[in-house]
């Protein structure tokens, strides 16, 4: 029980999913529509992202990426470098896995300049960059794979209603690395020689290149909307084992579990007519603040499980949910995967994170929350 217990208190948002799953089972009993009102198809489909980035991660596939890091000379080419790949790289291997690979690297190269000061305020921007980045496409983050699923939408019409917002955060990330090196734009780096950990090995090309047809298979099941996903699940399962095993085993079936959770509870409340007609009322075009408020709460991905069947515009939802992380660390998993990222290497300023990163993010929702909010109001449909 202890440890139950210690892997529910390491693990907050499962136990809530768990929690509300249960608390909801009891308000409206389990059926076997219950089971059927489960989206299979976006669990299916997020154990292939996760399962073919963890080979990513263990084959060092954007090794070249984080090498050419080490070249640049100039803090502010550094840190915009740094950022934008946060931004670019989220669009196709989701926010937090370009978190998992950047904030290590960004400590580490600013370590080696003597330029730690600097670490917090980029790693921040970084979080946006990763919360921005990510909303272009329908794999970009949990949220956007689950509302392009249930949508119906063309892979297409998602990226052009997104890009005016994402455009919008690109150039004012841009201005906020500006403003960070304003006192001296023209800083060096300071760093002498960095040399990057993992070396390729020549008789692991292989993997490397199976892992990368393996993700591209994901890709094609997610933007066609393939009616054979389940094969797709199982092809998928069967190469990584046959390529690496153990990653099978390194999948976060925790996140998972923590949606399967939630889409209980969601299916739940839905069959409750008390609960489901004061949704359906409050929701109804309202999407944008209340997807923001809610994922203060419980995080953006459980809130567009829990909001998506009472929204009316899934275009403010989507935009709602996607600004959600600029406001606290709560409002999406991302954010506190680099919280986590951040005090491993620095326990004593865990509240200094949070300080400057909530001032960070909560001025760059000043700035881009009011024209979301205006673009949102044309449906997604």
């Amino acid at each position: 029980m202890k440890k139950v217990l210690g892997f529910l208190k390491k693990e907050p948002m499962l136990t809530v999913s768990v929690l509300a799953a249960a608390a909801a089972m009891i308000i409206t009993p389990p059926s076997q529509k219950l089971l059927a009102d489960i989206d299979w198809r976006t669990l299916g489909t997020l154990f292939m992202m996760l399962t073919v980035l963890e080979g990513f991660k263990k084959e060092n596939i954007f090794r070249p990426i984080l090498r050419l890091a080490g070249n640049i000379r100039s803090m502010v080419g550094l840190s915009l470098f740094l950022v934008f790949s946060v931004f670019f790289s989220s669009m196709f291997v989701t926010n937090d896995v370009s978190l998992i690979i950047f904030v290590p690297l960004t400590i580490i190269l600013f370590r080696a300049g003597n330029k730690e000061r600097y670490i917090l305020p980029v790693i921040s921007m970084e979080n946006i960059a990763a919360v921005r980045g990510s909303l272009l496409t329908p794999f970009g983050s949990p949220q956007n794979l689950f509302i392009y699923g249930q949508s119906g939408v063309s892979a297409w019409r998602f990226i052009t209603y997104m890009f005016p917002i994402w455009i919008i955060s690109g150039v004012l990330l841009v201005v906020f690395v500006a403003v960070l090196y304003r006192k001296n734009l023209r800083q060096g780096t300071d760093i002498e020689s960095f040399r990057f950990i993992g070396e390729w090995q020549a008789w692991r090309r292989r993997k490397r290149i199976g892992y990368l047809a393996i993700f591209a298979l994901v890709i094609v099941t997610i933007v066609t909307r393939a009616d054979w996903w389940i094969f797709a699940v199982l092809a998928v399962a069967a190469a990584v084992f046959f390529i690496d095993r153990h990653i099978l085993l390194m999948t976060d079936y925790v996140l998972l579990l923590t949606f399967f959770c939630f889409f209980i509870f969601s299916s739940s409340i839905a069959r409750n007519e008390a609960i489901s007609g004061f949704l359906r009322g409050a929701v109804a075009n309202n999407e944008y603040v209340w997807s923001i408020l809610l994922s203060q709460l419980i995080s953006n991905v459980p809130a567009a499980i829990v909001l998506y069947p009472f929204a009316a515009n899934r275009g403010a939802l989507l935009y709602g949910l996607d600004s959600a992380g600029l406001c606290t660390l709560i409002g999406s998993l991302a954010s506190v995967i680099n919280y986590r990222l951040y005090v491993r290497e620095y326990p004593q300023n865990g509240k200094k994170f949070i300080l400057v990163f909530t001032l960070i993010s909560l001025a760059f929702f000043a700035v881009v929350a009011v024209p979301g909010y205006f673009i949102s109001l044309t449906p997604l449909d």
